[in-house]
């Protein structure tokens, strides 16, 4: 089992600023790649016409609630699936306004690449180095930059390249490996899924060719093993009274039967016996993989618990520097006592410090605050009640992340990334 084989999910997340047709580039990508059902195609048509459109409004496809309907934004998170015969897709479609920042980060938190939507009559935004900015604090691998509305500026080669040099010398600033451009329009199709005959002078792949052969099988930590355990596994049942088997997802590493471990927090080593995934006995398994592990020695593991290679292990403290996105509607404050929650361990916490705020539009540090307010994103240091295991975002983005919850109302406040 090769690791390209079982990596066939892309995640992308769509950005831009208001009216750059992210909407509308998601229905032509349904659209276009067949992905829709005739019913749905007919509920679109007869919206548009009802609005007085001349055109099939793709951007209805996606702008699931009435309100944005009504208003043509999109306000939440909306997620769709779809599907090629290369690959499949998990898009999220995250919010333009600067008031859904917290969206954005939701959205764009799972994801393997972002495509950013600039409009090609407006050139950069602030929306785009916002967006931008965000996408490189969350080490999304990969980042596709769109130049939409390519039919309203003539196909323009000029218009284009001016957009892109202007774009490389902003991203040159940010920690972005893998950026590419393509220009398209989403309203009429052209270099989306299909190449555009508007534009000859372009010899880059169409959008779709793009997302299905991006390589992503290394966008995963492969090196660092981190095991957390999820669930304990003891069937108690006739044949299988001694089972004991440790079930969770892989959040970086690989790991084979015969391999030398040690548990955390108690520090004890074994080996592994065995990894198992749906009930087969596997050779080797690694992240993201979801598999039950049984280990040679009886060792007391609980939920929490983090098995990792005895000579690779994780940073092992009760203090964290961590880059919070808040996203609750009541200000974050020194002193303030929360619930961390870290891959499959939880613990009491309590804010320390408030380092520095983001101001995400000039990426200038704001300093002396003291409070955070929704949809600020800020440096904040973070005591736990409990030593956490855990590794830098930069390093592995499943044990670098972490989401602090209200203890007196149990929603989640907000989202955080270990620096």
């Amino acid at each position: 089992m090769s690791i390209q084989e079982n990596n066939q999910l892309l995640r992308f997340t769509t950005a831009g600023s208001v009216d750059d047709g992210k909407s509308t580039l998601i229905g032509r990508l349904l659209y276009d790649s067949k992905s829709i059902f005739e019913d749905q195609i007919e509920a679109v048509k007869t919206s548009s016409e009802k609005k007085g459109f001349d055109y099939v409004d793709l951007s209805l496809l996606t702008d699931g609630l009435k309100s944005e309907r009504e208003q043509g934004i999109t306000i939440d998170v909306a997620y769709r699936y779809f599907a090629t015969p290369k690959r499949k897709f998990i898009i999220a479609d995250t919010p333009g306004h600067i008031q859904y920042t917290r969206n954005m980060v939701t959205g764009a938190s799972t994801a393997n690449l972002a495509i950013i939507l600039i409009d090609a009559r407006k050139g950069l935004l602030e929306q785009t180095y916002r967006h931008s900015f965000i996408a490189s604090l969350l080490k999304i691998p990969h980042l596709m930059v769109c130049v939409n509305k390519m039919d309203l500026v003539d196909y323009s080669e000029e218009v284009y390249n001016k957009i892109v040099s202007d774009y490389q010398a902003f991203s040159s600033k940010m920690d972005i490996k893998d950026v590419q451009f393509v220009p398209i329009s989403a309203l009429k199709g052209d270099n989306v899924v299909e190449r555009s005959e508007n534009m000859p002078w372009y010899e880059g792949s169409t959008l779709l060719y793009h997302l299905e052969n991006v390589h992503i099988a290394s966008d995963f930590n492969h090196v660092d093993c981190r095991f957390p355990v999820q669930m304990v596994i003891r069937p108690h049942t006739l044949e299988n009274q001694d089972f004991r088997g440790y079930a969770g997802r892989i959040d970086g590493g690989i790991f084979k039967p015969g391999d030398e471990v040690t548990v955390l927090p108690s520090g004890f080593n074994s080996k592994v016996k065995t990894v198992e995934l749906n009930g087969e006995q596997i050779d080797e398994a690694y992240a993201p993989m979801s598999v039950t592990m049984t280990l040679e020695d009886e060792i007391d593991i609980s939920r929490g618990d983090m098995i990792v290679r005895r000579n690779n292990q994780p940073k092992v403290d009760q203090d964290l520097e961590v880059m919070v996105c808040w996203m609750n509607q009541r200000p974050l404050h020194n002193r303030t006592k929360l619930v961390l929650k870290h891959t499959t361990k939880e613990a009491q916490a309590m804010v320390k410090a408030i380092q520095y705020k983001v101001d995400v539009n000039t990426l200038h540090r704001i300093e002396d605050v003291d409070e955070i307010k929704m949809n600020d994103i800020a440096r904040v240091s973070i005591r736990s009640a409990q030593p956490m295991f855990f590794d830098s975002y930069r390093k592995n983005r499943l044990t670098g992340s972490l989401i602090l919850v209200d203890p007196n109302t149990n929603e989640t406040v907000g989202a955080g990334m270990i620096i």
